[in-house]
């Protein structure tokens, strides 16, 4: 019996097979190594990343340190927020002005309100105070300074100041103007006058249809049309013709109409404190009717609305309904 030897490796094909596995599972499994030290390499830089002293967990992202974070994904870690320091007692007597101080000191010289004045005038200016503490003799200085200006004006457009039909146009103008321009020395304490009733009431009170005559203070020419006034009161009433009053007031001057809506509905929020008030104008402009543009039918609406109004559509809608706006 002759026995086979099967040691050599060439003359094998299972050994040739067997090597090859061997070969590449030593290949597999350092590859595999390679990448596990990597991943390992990554996790640990990941890990250890820090922001101002703070670990970042894994998977987040690094914000950015010098300039604002752009992606979305980051989150930047906030600073501690320092803590309010208590004021001593030793410091509460001093004369330091606080901010309650400071609210009595300028109540002395003027109104929280944008709209009145401590002494009831409303958006007063030096010249307002003037012409309202000015004597006759100044009155009459005051009037001659403005026939001298309008007899210039007649000068420069191409006219003869003294013309039969234009030689008392100076004075005329003059006077009209002032009367056109009284609302700044009227106060709003005389046209109300004390006429708050408390009533009980907590209704809807609106008067609508209220003309307004007023002056384009950007051309100086007259813009027309009418103001609706609407409130609910807080148990109080205010007599139903201090509303128009108001409106005048603040019509009879130098105006544009997005302002005048807004005055009237804060000098009302300030005088009665209703629960909220709406205003609502609409007005024809001569000022882009028999110049600039020149288109006739164009109409302005504006609306102020304050309190309840604002808050509640319900009410906003209710409102417009009545004065006839969401029928239009």
């Amino acid at each position: 019996m002759v026995a086979l030897d099967y040691h050599s490796g060439s003359d094998s094909p299972s050994s040739s097979s067997s090597g090859k596995d061997k070969s590449s599972s030593h290949k597999r499994s350092k590859h595999h190594s390679t990448n596990s030290k990597k991943r390992s390499r990554d996790t640990l830089d990941i890990t250890n990343a820090t922001t101002n002293g703070t670990t970042i967990p894994k998977g987040e992202r690094r914000s950015s340190v010098s300039k604002p974070a752009r992606d979305f994904r980051d989150q930047p870690i906030e600073p501690p927020r320092k803590k309010k320091k208590s004021k001593s007692k030793s410091n509460r007597g001093t004369s330091a002005p606080t901010p309650d101080n400071e609210e009595e000191t300028t109540s002395l010289t003027r109104s929280p309100s944008p709209v009145i004045d401590f002494d009831g005038l409303s958006r007063p200016s030096r010249g307002t105070r003037e012409r309202l503490e000015e004597t006759d003799e100044q009155k009459q200085a005051r009037l001659e300074r403005m026939k001298g200006a309008v007899r210039t004006i007649l000068e420069c457009v191409g006219e003869d100041p003294e013309r039969e039909g234009i030689l008392a146009t100076p004075e005329r103008y003059a006077k009209a103007l002032l009367f056109l321009t009284k609302g700044y020395q009227e106060n709003v304490r005389d046209i109300v006058n004390g006429a708050i009733f408390n009533e009980g009431h907590n209704e809807m009170v609106i008067v609508k249809d209220i003309e307004i005559y007023s002056m384009c203070e950007h051309h100086m020419v007259p813009f027309t049309g009418k103001m609706h006034i609407g409130y609910i009161p807080s148990n109080a009433v205010l007599g139903l013709s201090k509303l128009p009053r108001i409106a005048e007031m603040f019509a009879r001057r130098l105006q544009i109409q997005e302002r005048l809506t807004k005055e009237v509905a804060n000098a009302i929020m300030e005088i009665l404190k209703p629960q909220g008030v709406a205003v609502v104008m609409e007005s024809s402009h001569l000022c882009m009717v028999m110049r600039g543009v020149e288109k006739t039918t164009t109409t302005t609406i504006t609306s102020c609305v304050l309190g309840c109004f604002e808050r509640k559509e319900k009410t906003r809608n209710e409102f417009l309904s009545l004065i006839g706006v969401n029928r239009r």
